[in-house]
């Protein structure tokens, strides 16, 4: 038995959903769209705090520490991210200027634990302590001073630290204007059903971004904690390759886990 789907205009707070668990008797030869109501996003990250408690913020603290904890390693865990970062702050200091003045020779050997490309790496720590100087007087801390678009084209200056980027760490500091996302976060919403996946990343971005526009909190901090539970979320169990369907805490309500049954 085949099914077709039309687009139709859904319902508020429904979108259509063309799988199904067993043939519907009634559809036989005709048909058959199944409305799906979307979890709400306050329940969504509710249940995702109970599961895993409140998230650990990074350990960077204000803009110049955490476009420094953004840049210290490439496709590693967080343990080797903090290791890095770690390092910096207690063999060379967390500054511009100790950034600066620093010798190659002690540069060197914690870029490497960051990953690939290490030289690269130095090079990168160096620029941004040369923009967060030649731009800020060192004191990158004075952006959090300026409206948020003028905010964020100010981080946009520095290595690795496109719009999202930009967006989470004005998040992680006080100021917010929306909920960034990183690709973890992202799936997860896209999989429960916020949006629809497209054929690139920052149309599926914008997709899911439209989806939830009107259900995230304003508060900074409240964002922040969405952030972190959907990225972790995304990194344990609906990872890209064999989620953990059967121990999701969200399965019930994933348009993605029904999938799979």
């Amino acid at each position: 038995m085949s099914h077709v789907g039309y687009a139709l205009a859904c319902p508020a707070g429904r979108q259509p959903s063309l799988f199904f668990k067993k043939p519907l008797a009634h559809a036989r030869g005709s048909v058959c769209i199944i409305w799906r109501t979307v979890i709400e996003f306050k329940k969504l990250i509710a249940r995702l705090k109970k599961a895993y408690g409140e998230p650990a913020l990074p350990p960077a603290r204000g803009p110049f520490e955490l476009v420094m904890w953004e840049n210290a390693c490439y496709l590693l865990p967080d343990e080797r991210r903090a290791a890095v970062f770690e390092g910096l702050r207690q063999q060379v200091g967390m500054d511009a200027e100790s950034i600066w003045k620093a010798d190659q020779a002690v540069l060197l050997p914690l870029a490497k634990l960051g990953g690939m490309r290490p030289e690269t790496r130095v090079f990168r720590w160096r620029e941004i302590a040369r923009i967060a100087i030649s731009q800020f007087a060192g004191d990158l801390d004075s952006i959090l001073e300026l409206p948020y678009d003028k905010a964020k084209r100010a981080l946009h200056q520095f290595p690795n630290i496109g719009q999202p980027g930009a967006e989470k760490i004005l998040m992680l500091c006080g100021m917010s204007s929306g909920l960034p996302l990183e690709s973890n976060g992202l799936r997860v919403l896209e999989r429960v059903g916020f949006g629809r996946a497209q054929k690139n990343y920052g149309a599926t971005y914008r997709s899911v971004q439209g989806a939830i526009a009107e259900q995230i909190p304003k508060n900074a901090a409240a964002l922040t904690r969405a952030h972190l539970l959907l990225r972790y979320h995304g990194k344990a169990v609906c990872r890209t390759n064999r989620p953990l369907c059967e121990e999701c805490v969200v399965a019930s309500d994933c348009k993605f886990a029904a999938k799979q049954v």
